[in-house]
């Protein structure tokens, strides 16, 4: 009776151990990316793909002009859902900075299709400032982006430049 119950001691006190050691932070050479749980990043990847082909099937009635905004629309949730994921399970400032891109992205093709639906003037002056919206926007992600690198640089002490 007294061996069982120094084993039973023992074997907690070793579960305990365990425990710990899986909690406490690790010094080693390992990524420190977050676990991922194979089977709900597929799920979520599933639900996006079934997600764009149920709004590219609600494009399938439309003509015209209104279809391929539609289509656009469509196209644009699903880069900027993947986008999204991979930024989820793998949050660096490269795949934030995508997600945001995506974005931005999206608004200027859905803006162009609509612009495409007007005529003459109209049309030329919707596509320029859809363009200028886009462009204003890579501009303000580059700049945010831009900042954040010279901060993690001199924070690091690097020395190195990013002047093209």
């Amino acid at each position: 009776m007294h061996t069982k119950l120094l084993s039973i001691a023992a074997a907690v006190a070793l579960a305990f151990a365990g425990a710990a050691q899986a909690q406490s932070p690790s010094t080693g050479a390992q990524d420190h990316k977050p676990s991922v749980d194979r089977k709900a990043r597929k799920a979520e990847e599933d639900r996006i793909n079934a997600e764009y082909k149920a709004d590219k099937a609600k494009c399938k009635d439309m003509k015209g002009n209104e279809k391929e905004a539609c289509e656009a629309d469509a196209k644009g949730k699903e880069n900027v859902a993947k986008a999204e994921l991979r930024a989820k399970y793998d949050p660096t400032p490269a795949n934030q900075r995508k997600v945001e891109e995506a974005k931005a992205e999206h608004q200027y093709k859905v803006a162009k299709e609509k612009c495409d639906a007007q005529k003459g003037k109209e049309e030329s002056a919707c596509e320029k400032d859809a363009k200028a919206q886009y462009d204003k926007a890579k501009a303000d992600i580059k700049q945010k982006y831009a900042a954040a690198s010279s901060e993690r640089k001199s924070a690091t002490g690097s020395t190195a430049s990013t002047t093209k």
